[in-house]
C-alpha cells in the first residue's frame, strides 16, 4: 500500500531578507507565484546593511548600480550613499512591494535536509519550528557570519571590544585609546570617521590594499528632481557606470597595461596625502592590484596621517587586560574595534545542510565551494543559492550577478510547476565539467596564482570570484536547462 505523500507548508521558502532575498520574492511574485516564504533571523530586513551601522558605513559601489534594476531609488543624496540611505532603500522596496506579510522574522534556520521520499526540504529553526518546502533559496549572502580571530588572551581583555558588523550603539569614543584590528573595505571608513575624536588611534594592518580614489559628491537639487521625476534617466546612468566598471574589469580581473595604470593612480593618492616616507613604505602594496579587493577612499590616507594615529604594520599575535601585543610590544587601549571581516563562503554555510545520500554541504566543501554556475549544487535537489561559489564581483556591483541568478531560480522554479516536475538535481558530471573550464578561466586571471586574502581557500583556489566580466556571467545563466539536471516527474 503507498504511503501517502507529506504536502509542503510552502512552495518556495527564501533564506534571508537582505538585498538578495527579497529581490528573489520580488521576482516570484512577478511571475505570478505567491506561494512563498521568507524566513529571517533578525527582527527587520535589510542582512548586512541593517547591521552594517559603524561610524562611516557607505556603500562602495555608486547607488545607481548598487540598487535594484528594476525599482531604482530615487531619494538618494549622494553618488556613494550611507549605510543608513541604503537600508531605507531597502524599507522602501519591502514596502512598495508589500513583502512584509510574506516574511517570518525572529526565526533562525539551524538546520536543512532533504526529504528524499517526500521530494521536500525540511527546515528546522531555533524555535524549534519545521518548515517544509518543496523549493528552497539561499540568500544569506557572503556576509553572514563576522569573524574575529582565533588569537589568544581574547578572553583577557578588559576593555570594550565591539566588531564593525556588529556595532554598539551609543559606544562613545571621544577620548580613548582605540584600535582597529584590520585595513580592509570596513576599516577604511571606520578608521576616517573615528580618528579625529579620539585621544590614540592605532590600527594594525598585516597587507595593505590598493586604493583608489573615491567619486563621491552631493547630488544638487537640479539632479534630485531629474531622477525623481525623468526616471529614465536613471537608467541612462546605471548603464554608463556599469560600462565604466566592465572597463575597470582589464585592470582589475586581468593583469594588463590597465592595471599598470590604476596602480599608478592609487601610488599618486599615497604621494600627495602622506610626507612620511617609512608610512608610505607601509601602505604601499608590494603585489599587483586586483591580486585583494580593490577599495576606495578619498580619506584614510588623511586620517594615517594624522599626529593622533599609528599604523602598525603587523598582526595582532595576541590580547591582555590592557591591549594588545603585535610584533612582541604591547599597546594599551581602552577599545578593540575588530575589522576583521567575515566568515568566507569556502567555509561553508552557518547551519548543517544535508542533501541527497546523507551528503552534508560543509563536508562537501571541506576542500573549497563548488557549484554549477554559482546556483545549484550537485547532490541537493530544488535547491538555490544566490552569492553562491564564484560570483563575487571583482570590480562592479553584486546585485548585477544576483538579479541574474534570480531570474535563473526563478525559471527553473516555473518550469517545475509547468511540466510537474518533483525535483531537478544538479548533476555532478556537469557540475564537475564547469568548475573545471572555470578553473582554466581562473589562470589566466589575477588571481590565478592563489593568494591568501578571504578570497582563496587554504591551498590558494579562489572560490570567491568570478573570472571574467559581469555581462559574460549574466549571459551564462539566461537560461536554465533541463539536460543539466537529473530530473524526477512527479
Amino acid at each position: 500500500m503507498a504511503t501517502e505523500q507529506i504536502k509542503p507548508d510552502v512552495l518556495v521558502a527564501i533564506v534571508g531578507a537582505g538585498f538578495s532575498g527579497l529581490g528573489m520574492a520580488i521576482k516570484l511574485r512577478e511571475a505570478g507565484m505567491e506561494d512563498f516564504l521568507i524566513v529571517e533571523a533578525a527582527d527587520e530586513v535589510g542582512g548586512t546593511w541593517r547591521d552594517s551601522k559603524y561610524p562611516g558605513a557607505a556603500v562602495d559601489v555608486p547607488n545607481h548600480l548598487y540598487s535594484f534594476s528594476f525599482s531604482q531609488g530615487t531619494d538618494w543624496t549622494r553618488m556613494f550613499a550611507k549605510s543608513e540611505e541604503i537600508q531605507n532603500y531597502i524599507l522602501d522596496t519591502t514596502d512598495k512591494y508589500d513583502l512584509r506579510p510574506k516574511i517570518k522574522f525572529n526565526t533562525k534556520v539551524t538546520a536543512a535536509s532533504f526529504d528524499e521520499q517526500n521530494d521536500l526540504w525540511v527546515i528546522k529553526t531555533a524555535k524549534g519550528e519545521t518548515l517544509r518546502a518543496r523549493f528552497v533559496v539561499s540568500a544569506i549572502g557572503p556576509f553572514a557570519e563576522s569573524q574575529v580571530p582565533n588569537i589568544p588572551g581574547v578572553k583577557d581583555f578588559k576593555g570594550t571590544m565591539v566588531h564593525t558588523a556588529s556595532w554598539k550603539q551609543g559606544l562613545d569614543l571621544r577620548g580613548k585609546r582605540v584600535a582597529v584590528v584590520g585595513s580592509g573595505a570596513s576599516a577604511i571608513q571606520v578608521v576616517p570617521a573615528i580618528a579625529p575624536i579620539v585621544k590614540e588611534l592605532k590600527v594594525f594592518q598585516r597587507t595593505p590594499s590598493w586604493i583608489v580614489p573615491k567619486a563621491d559628491y552631493e547630488y544638487s537639487d537640479f539632479e534630485k528632481a531629474l531622477y525623481r521625476y525623468l526616471p529614465f534617466t536613471q537608467k541612462i546612468r546605471r548603464a554608463a557606470i556599469f560600462g565604466i566598471t566592465e572597463i575597470l574589469a582589464t585592470a582589475i580581473v586581468y593583469d594588463t597595461p590597465m592595471t599598470t595604470l590604476l596602480e599608478g593612480v592609487c601610488k599618486r593618492q599615497i604621494e600627495r596625502a602622506i610626507k612620511d616616507p617609512e608610512l608610505r613604505r607601509k601602505v604601499t602594496p608590494d603585489y599587483r592590484l586586483g591580486r585583494t579587493r580593490m577599495l576606495i577612499s578619498n580619506d584614510w590616507y588623511p586620517a594615517l596621517a594624522r599626529e593622533n594615529v599609528e599604523l602598525v604594520n603587523h598582526g595582532v599575535e595576541a590580547l591582555t587586560e590592557k591591549g594588545l601585543i603585535a610584533n612582541g610590544k604591547e599597546y594599551e587601549v581602552d577599545v578593540i574595534v575588530w575589522a576583521t571581516g567575515y566568515k568566507s563562503p569556502s567555509q561553508g554555510f552557518p547551519f548543517p545542510l544535508t542533501g541527497v545520500g546523507g551528503r552534508d554541504l560543509n563536508t562537501y566543501w571541506k576542500d573549497g565551494a563548488k557549484a554549477y554556475k554559482g546556483v545549484s549544487i550537485a547532490g541537493f535537489p530544488n535547491l538555490f543559492t544566490l552569492m553562491g561559489p564564484n560570483t563575487g564581483p571583482g570590480h562592479t556591483s553584486v546585485l548585477v550577478y544576483t538579479e541574474a541568478q534570480m531570474d535563473y531560480a526563478r525559471q527553473a522554479i516555473q518550469a517545475c510547476l509547468e511540466k510537474n516536475i518533483k525535483s531537478v538535481t544538479m548533476r555532478d558530471d556537469k557540475q564537475a565539467e564547469f568548475n573545471e573550464e572555470l578553473g582554466k578561466k581562473m589562470e589566466r586571471t589575477t588571481w590565478g596564482a592563489g593568494g591568501s586574502s578571504w578570497y582563496y581557500t587554504k591551498d590558494g583556489r579562489n572560490t570567491t570570484l568570478y573570472p571574467g566580466f559581469a555581462t559574460e556571467y549574466v549571459l551564462s545563466v539566461r537560461k536554465f536547462d533541463f539536460d543539466d539536471y537529473s530530473v524526477k516527474s512527479a
